[in-house]
């Protein structure tokens, strides 16, 4: 399946001043086969190692970091010659290995030819004991679940992508039935490419509920693998307590709910364990919509979401009855399924901190804002055809310099104060360049 992550790995490739690239991300994301795939596609050969499988690399790199040493041990262990800027080298699953990250450092100073991705979980290449790490030595690439685009470009409705990537707003209503029923079972699925693939194959929900609680179960194992012992409780808890907080009206994340007379300091630890990991998002209050919106971050308030909304779905125990059901998917659980959606697609767009914000004194809420150098978006969601929008008609009045947008199950259009975007076209929103910088919908 294509991932636009591929066309950040050409632009690496061509780089003539490249270094060594990590691609970050949680388990069963798609790592491993993205840098294969690439290689297959790019490349004259690929050198492939994984750590974690084999245990005679594990001692690889502790005795020096002697290049050619290393690069002699790759081509007895893979079968491969390797040839610079012919072979592609990837080290899957870097952080099972000591210093592996470390070694990146000296591939890049004293042997800039050759080509390297490496792979590994975020807590992994982060926090691995006994590694120095080769600060400004490395490239990242951060990958995500497939979002929706991606997701119709994978099962087949490449020409439905087109319209919304040309924006083509006549074609795009004309099919607006299509684009529904895809997203419905994109609430389901997810972006996960193992349950993707499930679907493209089977179509069998039952199926693709079975590969999700897997990958969920998966998580649960490496909080025992990864995480200080002293927090495994709690990191549980709070883990297990997402779906529920997020049903809430008011969707702030409450420690209390988790356990009764549970408090911030109390699941500090686990809340960031859990954030550093990946798997959860946290989107925090701003007070006012000042550029830049992180001086006007509330700590103490937030949202919080988990990394895939098929994986919420699971979570949440959603049927697959409620895909067929109309539109009842999008409405499920007071709209948290939609709301997560509208964070996964804005957070696979842009990559600054995304926020949200609520009013002192009343029950007057934004959804989500987001900025770039020069303007800020209010954006509300609305899980069905709701035309209301109160909280945002509020803060436009308060804030006239902002323009605000809606994302709802109503078709695309412009009004003088607010643009409506439908729930299938969250990709399409954009920042014009140039003098007028009102927030848009090119």
């Amino acid at each position: 399946m294509k991932r636009k992550a591929t066309n950040y790995l050409l632009n690496w490739k061509e780089n003539p001043n490249k270094k060594p690239l990590i691609i970050r991300g949680v388990r069963q994301v798609g790592k491993t086969w993205l840098m294969k795939q690439f290689g297959k596609d790019h490349y004259a050969k690929v050198a492939y190692l994984n750590f974690e499988s084999k245990q005679l690399l594990k001692n690889l790199f502790t005795d020096d970091f002697d290049i050619k040493r290393i690069l002699t041990v790759i081509e007895i262990e893979t079968g491969v010659k390797i040839e610079p800027k012919n072979t592609l080298i990837i080290f899957d699953e870097i952080q099972e290995v000591e210093r592996g990250v470390t070694a990146l450092k000296y591939f890049y100073e004293e042997a800039p030819q050759y080509d390297i991705m490496a792979a590994g979980s975020l807590l992994g290449v982060t926090m691995h004991k006994n590694t120095s790490f080769p600060v400004g030595k490395v490239d990242f690439l951060d990958l995500y679940p497939l979002d929706y685009i991606e997701f119709l470009e994978a099962t087949g409705n490449a020409k439905l992508s087109e319209l919304l990537l040309n924006k083509d707003w006549k074609l795009i209503t004309t099919f607006r039935n299509k684009f529904i029923e895809l997203l419905k079972y994109y609430y389901f699925v997810g972006g996960m490419p193992n349950a993707v693939l499930e679907y493209i194959t089977t179509k069998d929900f039952s199926k693709i509920r079975i590969i999700q609680k897997n990958i969920l179960t998966g998580y649960e194992q490496d909080f025992s693998k990864h995480a200080p012992s002293s927090i495994i409780p709690r990191i549980r808890l709070l883990w297990g307590a997402i779906p529920a907080q997020l049903t809430k009206e008011n969707k702030k994340f409450i420690y209390g709910a988790i356990k009764k007379g549970g408090r911030a300091k109390d699941f500090e630890m686990a809340l960031s364990w859990l954030s550093d990991s990946g798997l959860v998002y946290k989107v925090h209050r701003i007070t006012k919509p000042g550029i830049p919106l992180k001086a006007y971050e509330d700590f103490a308030a937030f949202k919080l979401f988990v990394v895939d909304m098929g994986l919420l779905s699971a979570m949440s125990g959603l049927s697959a009855k409620v895909v067929i059901e109309g539109n009842r998917i999008f409405e499920e659980f007071k709209g948290s399924l939609t709301e997560q959606y509208v964070l996964q697609q804005l957070r696979l767009k842009w990559h600054s901190d995304l926020f949200y914000w609520s009013a002192e004194k009343s029950i007057g809420e934004i959804d989500f804002i987001i900025q770039d150098e020069k303007s800020i978006i209010p954006i509300e969601v609305k899980a069905e055809e709701n035309l209301k929008a109160k909280s945002l008609k509020s803060f436009f009045k308060k804030y006239p310099e902002v323009k605000p947008v809606r994302i709802s199950m109503s078709d695309y259009r412009e009004e003088d104060w607010m643009t409506n975007l439908p729930l299938y076209a969250v990709s399409t929103l954009s920042f014009p360049r140039g003098e007028n910088r009102e927030a848009s919908v090119e």
